[in-house]
């Protein structure tokens, strides 16, 4: 899953990329493959937040679009709705299907379940259309559909504040589990399955719901402090227990060790969701985490980025840089690095690779350092590191607007497809239909 960016422009792309060279400090840096981009949109703003791969060999996009004409085929008005779009395995367009009701509604992340349908989710305002209740501002929605698109059922959790969804999993039971954020505030306290009046959490905190597999509560909890506190990414570990990682700027109640203004703060919850140890990483500036995957040794990939560059960080190139900390199952941090130049770049996600390494996806300003290429403001950024986090190849793609990466996975034949957005129509992106776009990213080695 996924970076929460509230950039209203958005539109969906796809590119075509010939070869390039790439350079870096590391000597396993190879030749980069050919990549891919195709643009998908409409006049208004469109994104992709998350991918999934597919059984069939292809793929599918969920994210959100406020378009109702170009390549939106199902939207009634004009305001936001899930978007999703599934992909065959050749990379061509099966279906797509908008979700939502007369509020904004945004889709953040997406699985495909065990039988073979999917789970969208994200947050709505809605309290018609295809969602049945809203209990306040923003609600959790997710929606449990079929392998054509359709349907099966729907849930919202949430109280009168602005509680967001921002990523789930298929857990072993094949049940899932929900993790976002609560407004406490809000919510009066509310957001446990066991009520409490203690008043000490505040502002938004992490809350975690347990759903059965037909979608029933089975449990719900939340952690944090007194300040802000946003989860951004979650799995199940070998214990049937959970790790949960974001950013906090909190250092009471839940959190007992801020380095100081945001960490990457990360939360190990039994299988009940009962709080077994939390850790905070990072230095004297803004951290945070985003994606986290396990790695073939037991242990687990972080990535997000920092500001810092004391404390847990040894060192910036200068802004904010990409940062990859390595933990074990315990929460020990193993190693940690900085990729980036002297502007803005952050890792937005992470996912393994069959050879044994890991792809990122990320964003870019910078023209130096580990970057090579900036075609201005943001970039999308992919880079593929081996096991001990060594780049092999890496590529920024983008034009002179704002383009981000927000999300990438590996198919079964190799293939890597990243997702994001873009407001360019120049450089690396052919064509733009609307304030924003949807992007899809295809590299082939």
């Amino acid at each position: 899953m996924k970076i929460i960016k509230y950039n209203y422009r958005f539109c969906i792309l796809i590119v075509f990329i010939g070869i390039f060279n790439c350079s870096s400090d590391e000597s396993t840096e190879k030749t980069t493959p050919l990549f891919g981009v195709k643009v998908l949109g409409g006049s208004l703003n469109d994104s992709a937040q998350a991918i999934t791969s597919t059984i069939d060999g292809g793929y599918a996009v969920l994210g959100f679009s406020q378009s109702d004409d170009g390549d939106v085929t199902s939207k009634q008005n004009k305001t936001f709705d899930y978007w999703l779009l599934k992909f065959d395995s050749n990379n061509a367009l099966s279906w797509q299907k908008t979700y939502g009701g007369s509020g904004d509604d945004r889709g953040n992340d997406i699985i495909q379940t065990n039988d073979n349908g999917y789970i969208i989710f994200g947050q709505s305002s809605s309290s018609d259309g295809n969602i049945t209740n809203n209990a306040g501002s923003l609600d959790f929605w997710l929606s449990k559909i079929d392998s054509s698109g359709n349907i099966i059922w729907n849930n919202s959790f949430g109280f009168s504040g602005v509680d967001n969804g921002i990523s789930l999993i298929e857990t072993k039971d094949n049940g899932y589990l929900l993790t976002g954020v609560l407004d406490v505030t809000a919510s009066g306290g509310e957001g446990n399955s066991k009520f409490s009046t203690s008043k000490r959490h505040a502002g938004g905190d992490y809350w975690a719901i347990k759903l059965n597999s037909n979608g029933d509560k089975q449990w719900s909890k939340f952690y944090g402090g007194t300040f802000t506190d946003t989860p951004n990414d979650v799995i199940q570990t070998t214990d049937n227990g959970y790790l949960i990682i974001g950013s906090s700027d909190s250092n009471d109640v839940d959190i007992s060790d801020n380095k100081g203004s945001y960490d990457m703060w990360i939360i190990k919850i039994s299988e009940t969701g009962n709080l077994l140890w939390e850790k905070s990483f990072g230095g004297s500036e803004i951290d945070e985490a985003y994606n986290i995957t396990s790695t073939n040794d037991g242990n687990y990939l972080i990535v997000g980025n920092t500001r810092s560059s004391d404390n847990d960080v040894s060192f910036n190139n200068g802004a904010a840089d990409l940062w990859m900390i390595k933990i074990s199952e315990t929460g020990n941090m193993l190693w940690e690095k900085t990729l980036g130049g002297n502007n803005f770049d952050s890792g937005s996600a992470v996912s393994k690779t069959q050879d044994g390494g890991f792809i990122l996806s990320g964003n870019s300003r910078s023209l130096n350092g580990n970057l090579i290429e900036n075609k201005s403001q943001n970039d999308a950024w992919l880079i593929k590191i081996d096991a001990n986090a060594n780049i092999e190849w890496q590529k920024t793609i983008g034009g002179t607007e704002i383009d981000f990466a927000n999300d990438i996975t590996q198919l079964n034949d190799g293939t890597y497809v990243a997702v994001g957005e873009t407001s360019s129509s120049n450089e690396d992106i052919t064509e733009n239909k609307g304030f924003a776009d949807l992007l899809i990213i295809t590299i082939n080695e």
